[in-house]
């Protein structure tokens, strides 16, 4: 719901959120079963090349530099995609990050918007099989995993201030960036989705991980954080420290992995704090 009151209103005390969802978005008359198309069209003149832009976003929810995104939806440079991606950045529906070491130019962009999210990964693929009970089938799919995982990616990328005072580095001046290296037929790529670029020499690689209970970084994990960071050392060459932070729901769990790896940790209770 993106936090927007008009939808929040629609919320029934005393029922779960499974009911809530399944009464709001997949009942005959939800008022968010068809909100998509109302809501792009009541904002943005001529709204189609702004849907085909969240929706190639949707697809990638790691992000799309702007180049990626003019051929995913067959924009021509110059022909008005700067102000289309403009419009849908301040209306709040997409984001942009500069790469680490990147300029302006090269700017992630990743589709940010709660509701549109969720719409066009659940509620538009089963508009034909809605009703009671939709939801509590729905979640128990390993898409909605793998949505979570997106979300609260998105929901820690709203709350960089949260996240610094909970590091402890308010005081100290920050840029944060993405980073991404899709390698070649040798060397393998890799994604950081949030670092935190630290005047005092440092930089904190932040993964978020979604779970519903204590995070456990098993040994394949472990060895694919491994790989990210000397990815990261061998290609950016950052001549700083590096810590790497973990941003979990409920914690991570004890074991040696963590221990050998990680320096910093926070839940999702800091981001609100």
């Amino acid at each position: 719901m993106g936090g927007i009151p008009q939808y929040l209103k629609e919320i029934q005390a005393g029922q779960s959120a499974v009911q809530n969802i399944d009464n709001i978005y997949f009942t005959k008359d939800g008022l968010l079963k068809t909100e998509f198309d109302n809501l792009f069209y009541a904002l943005f003149e001529n709204a189609g090349k702004h849907i085909d832009i969240v929706r190639a976003l949707a697809r990638k929810p790691t992000g799309l530099t702007r180049n990626e995104i003019m051929i995913s939806v067959g924009l021509q440079t110059g022909g008005g995609s700067t102000q289309l991606l403009t419009e849908l950045e301040e209306s709040g529906f997409i984001t942009s990050v500069i790469p680490f070491n990147k300029k302006v130019k090269d700017s992630l962009y990743r589709l940010t918007d709660e509701y549109t999210l969720f719409y066009i990964k659940f509620i538009e693929p089963t508009r034909k099989q809605t009703g009671k009970g939709t939801w509590n089938r729905l979640a128990e799919t390993s898409s909605w995993k793998t949505w979570s995982g997106y979300a609260f990616e998105s929901i820690c990328l709203k709350h960089i201030e949260a996240i610094k005072a909970g590091l402890g580095i308010t005081g100290v001046y920050t840029i944060t960036a993405a980073w991404r290296y899709n390698g070649t037929g040798i060397e393998e790529g890799a994604q950081i989705d949030l670092l935190i670029d630290r005047s005092d020499r440092c930089i904190n690689i932040c993964e978020m991980k979604f779970c519903g209970d204590e995070f456990i970084i098993n040994k394949t994990y472990a060895a694919n954080l491994e790989k990210k960071i000397k990815v990261f050392r061998c290609v950016a060459q950052p001549k700083k420290n590096i810590f790497l932070t973990m941003i979990t729901t409920y914690g991570v769990k004890e074991n040696i992995y963590k221990v050998n790896l990680i320096q910093n940790e926070l839940t999702m209770s800091a981001l609100f704090e």
